[in-house]
C-alpha cells in the first residue's frame, strides 16, 4: 500500500483544490459567450462572402451586356450618320436616295429598339450594383462587429490567463515538496476519474462521492494507519482524514 504522511495527504487537497481551479479557468476561456459570437459573425461574413461574388460576378456580366448594348446603339447611329450625310449631299439617283431614306428610317426604329434594350440593361446594373453597396457595407458593419467582440475576448483572455498563470505558480510551489510516487498516483486518478482525484472524508460522508460511507468501510477507514492512503469504494478516489473524518 502507497503510503503519505498526513500533512503531505492535506498538501495533495490543496493541489486538487488549485487543479479544480485551473480546470475551472480553462472551462471559463473556452466557452465565453464572445466566442459564440465570434462564430456566429463568422458563418455571416462567409455568407456575405460567397453572396458578393455572386452578386459580383452579376454586375461584371451586366457591365459587359451594357457595354455591348452600347457599342450596338452607337453603330447604327454612326451607320444612319452617315446615311444622313449621303442623303443630305443629294449624290446617287433617285431610286439611291430613296433607299437611304427608307434604311434611315429603318435605322432609327432599330435605334429606338436598342436603345430600349439598353436602359433595360442599365435599369438592371444599377439594381445591381445597389445591391453590391448593400451586401458590401453590412460585410464591413459586420468585420467591425467581429474586431470589436474579438478585443471584448481577447481582454477577457488576459484576465483568466493572468489569473491561471497565478494559480500555476501556486500549484508547482504546493506540488514541489511531495513525494514522486504520490503525484503520480494523484496525477494517474486524475486522469482516470475527470480530473478530481482525491477528496475530503468528513463527518463519515465522502466528499469524492458526496455519500455516507458504509459503518464496516468506515470502521475499516479507522483501522488503518493515518500514514496509509486509503479509497472512496464509491468514486475510487483517495479519501483524505482530517479531525473531522468520523
Amino acid at each position: 500500500m502507497t503510503t503519505a504522511t498526513p500533512a503531505d495527504q492535506r498538501r495533495l487537497l490543496d493541489v486538487q483544490a488549485l487543479d479544480t481551479k485551473l480546470d475551472q479557468l480553462r472551462h471559463r476561456r473556452n466557452s465565453l459567450p464572445e466566442l459564440a459570437r465570434i462564430a456566429e459573425l463568422d458563418a455571416q461574413i462567409e455568407d456575405l462572402d460567397a453572396a458578393i461574388a455572386t452578386s459580383r460576378t452579376a454586375v461584371g456580366d451586366l457591365r459587359r451586356e451594357l457595354a455591348k448594348a452600347e457599342a450596338d446603339v452607337q453603330q447604327v447611329r454612326d451607320r444612319a450618320a452617315r446615311n444622313e450625310q449621303r442623303l443630305a449631299s443629294g449624290t446617287g439617283s433617285a431610286k439611291d436616295l430613296q433607299a437611304l431614306q427608307s434604311e434611315i428610317e429603318s435605322l432609327a426604329r432599330r435605334q429606338g429598339d436598342l436603345e430600349e434594350v439598353e436602359l433595360e440593361v442599365m435599369e438592371r446594373l444599377e439594381s445591381h450594383e445597389s445591391a453590391l453597396n448593400e451586401l458590401t457595407s453590412a460585410h464591413a458593419a459586420l468585420f467591425n462587429q467581429r474586431a470589436e467582440v474579438q478585443a471584448t475576448r481577447d481582454a477577457a483572455w488576459a484576465t483568466i490567463d493572468a489569473e491561471a498563470d497565478q494559480v500555476a505558480a501556486e500549484r508547482a510551489r504546493t506540488v514541489e515538496p511531495l513525494p514522486e510516487n504520490l503525484v503520480a498516483i494523484y496525477e494517474r486518478l486524475r486522469g482516470k476519474l475527470g480530473g478530481f482525484a482525491v477528496a475530503s472524508l468528513r463527518h463519515g460522508r465522502s466528499e469524492g462521492s458526496g455519500m455516507m460511507v458504509p459503518p464496516i468501510e468506515l470502521n475499516a477507514i479507522k483501522a488503518t494507519p493515518e500514514d496509509q492512503l486509503v479509497y472512496c469504494e464509491e468514486s475510487g478516489r483517495i479519501l483524505v482524514r482530517g479531525e473531522d473524518a468520523f
